[in-house]
């Protein structure tokens, strides 16, 4: 009789649980997110050292920039899946899943071949305690990556928001932003020594600062969308400009100068809004004047 009743309790359990499949789907917002998760996992084999194009030797290069071949994608299907109104809970859910790929392992991936690859050409006798504390940071960006992207979407699916205009803590893209442009800029700008020895540290802050409650502002959003000051169309055509002259350099500073902003902003904001607490002083004893 027991088992009879657990049974039936079990039944109905999954019978509740149990959701309608998935028939039809969005299909150019979703091709256009399964891009961003092909140039994660092309990003992962060549910075593993896969096969060149043509002859173009630099494999790190190529990952970095099909990481920011995922980030357009990221940026269009959204939009798309907006302008056609077919948003729906798989698009999101599989934007999630590519976003780990591009944005979470690919990058510290990149930057574990990029220390170790240095390490190997060194004769340093504590190569061992640095590769380790380089997964370690890795391993931190990992899970801040996955961590960020799925409080994202819970506090989103309870919101029902879809034109955000800032995010609670640094975006996925953002971070993978930082680690990919100071990659660049080391292997075809600046091949000094202290991007390497520092990139694992940087990885690790921005894995930290994205699962932290800063608040980032959502830049299309924010800065491109409406009517703004002609201001502001100077300074984009500046950026432009900055750019298409000295790409990996402006990537980098825009990249490290978003994650730095806020952080920065969110820090002086507490120092000005935090007031000195009065000491406590025992209340002032009144005395009648005709007693003295």
């Amino acid at each position: 009789m027991s088992n009879s009743r657990y049974r039936h309790k079990r039944k109905a359990f999954f019978n509740r649980v149990k959701k309608r499949p998935v028939k039809t789907i969005a299909i150019l917002p979703s091709l256009v997110t399964t891009l961003n998760g092909v140039c994660g996992f092309g990003a992962i084999v060549f910075a593993a050292g896969g096969s060149p194009i043509g002859q173009f030797n630099n494999h790190l290069v190529i990952a970095c920039y099909l990481v920011f071949i995922g980030m357009i994608a990221d940026m269009m299907d959204g939009h798309l899946a907006r302008l056609s109104q077919s948003t729906s809970s798989f698009g999101g859910q599989l934007d999630s899943l590519c976003d780990i790929i591009s944005f979470g392992v690919a990058p510290a991936f990149i930057m574990l071949n990029l220390v170790t690859g240095l390490l190997a050409e060194t004769t340093l006798t504590s190569q061992h305690l640095v590769i380790r504390a380089a997964w370690l940071c890795a391993l931190v960006y990992v899970c801040g990556t996955a961590i960020r992207l799925a409080r994202f979407n819970v506090e989103n699916e309870k919101t029902h928001s879809q034109d955000h205009s800032t995010f609670i803590g640094l975006p996925s893209p953002a971070a993978a932003g930082v680690v990919c442009s100071l990659t660049l800029v080391y292997e075809q700008t600046l091949p000094t020594k202290i991007i390497p020895i520092l990139l694992p540290l940087i990885t690790l802050g921005v894995g930290v600062l994205m699962v932290s409650r800063i608040k980032y502002s959502h830049i299309p959003n924010h800065y491109l969308k409406g009517k703004k000051p002609i201001s502001h169309l100077v300074n984009l055509v500046l950026i432009l400009w900055a750019f298409i002259a000295y790409t990996e350099v402006t990537l980098a500073l825009f990249a490290c100068g978003f994650a730095v902003s806020s952080l920065l902003r969110a820090a002086f904001g507490k120092l000005r809004h935090k007031a000195p607490t009065p000491l406590e002083q025992d209340p002032p004893v009144l005395t009648d004047p005709a007693t003295e």
